[in-house]
């Protein structure tokens, strides 16, 4: 892969990866025997970190310098921001109660922390992304007052990051989300799977709108399905999703034109072994 476009996979550590990704061995290092297959890697650990108003979990600095310490310098983190800054409310431990505000959404003195104890990876930093789950009228009115309260968070932004958001509001994907991801230089994070709406649709409406960095998320449609029917052996491609693929290298192909920089995060359940998607898409590249 170039540096306009790098692909690797969401989290690395799967014994089912063993002789895929890693060498057949007792003892080994995951993430350093992942780093030499591919550029980049999504870490999506530090997203769950809300635990009550009081209670924002940051990662640990022994984690983060032990990551960073794994791959060369070269390799890339993408990093799914913490759910307590995207978070508009959260639900009491019961989860009967009403939905309570959360007091970190869009905090910028949470998102400092955070950058704080990822310093040790600083330079092997790749896509730091927004996920924003779908929010509900009780939660947010309407777009407007969303994009009113980021707009006011990403101008706080630290310069020197690859910033980028993904909403789960289908609804919201409009001209008028993609022209404020431009105005404010965020990259948008195009999602494969669940409820939302096809990304390569998608993506002809608003290709032109689309900010240097793109991320590509793959996740397919059935997560619990996936996971019955590997009984959690992700060594196989179970759910072949050929035609999706021939679309995703005509928009890779497409972005690589318009001089993009592209970031391919491939997840387990979208085929059933990501390692395997990756190599069936660099067989299509290659053609």
């Amino acid at each position: 892969m170039t540096d306009a476009l790098r692909i690797g996979t969401c989290s690395w550590k799967y014994e089912s990866w063993r002789g895929l990704v890693y060498p057949d061995a007792l003892h080994v290092n995951h993430l350093a025997a992942y780093a030499k297959n591919y550029d980049c890697v999504e870490i999506d650990q530090w997203f769950w970190s809300l635990y009550g108003p009081d209670k924002v979990a940051l990662p640990q600095a022994r984690v983060v310098e032990e990551y960073a310490g794994s791959v060369p310098e070269h390799f890339r983190f993408g990093v799914k921001m913490p759910n307590a800054l995207t978070l508009t409310h959260f639900r009491q431990k019961s989860n009967a109660g009403p939905l309570l505000a959360n007091p970190h959404f869009l905090s910028i003195d949470v998102l400092t922390r955070f950058l704080e104890r990822l310093g040790p990876m600083r330079e092997r930093l790749g896509p730091l992304m927004f996920q924003f789950g779908y929010l509900n009228k009780r939660m947010v009115p309407s777009q407007a007052p969303f994009l009113e309260a980021l707009a006011a968070f990403v101008q706080q932004l630290p310069v020197g990051h690859t910033w980028c958001v993904e909403t789960r509001n289908p609804n919201y994907l409009n001209a008028e989300y993609f022209a404020f991801l431009q105005e404010h230089g965020l990259g948008h994070v195009f999602l494969q799977g669940y409820y939302m709406p096809p990304i390569f649709g998608l993506y002809e409406q608003h290709a032109d709108r689309l900010t240097s960095d793109v991320v590509i998320r793959l996740h397919g449609p059935d997560r619990e399905g996936m996971e019955e029917r590997t009984g959690g052996d992700w060594s196989k491609r179970i759910a072949p999703k050929e035609a999706e693929l021939g679309f995703l290298v005509r928009m890779l192909e497409d972005l690589g034109a318009r001089g993009r920089t592209v970031w391919l995060f491939v997840n387990n359940h979208y085929e059933g072994c990501a390692p395997l998607t990756i190599e069936r898409i660099r067989e299509r590249m290659a053609r």
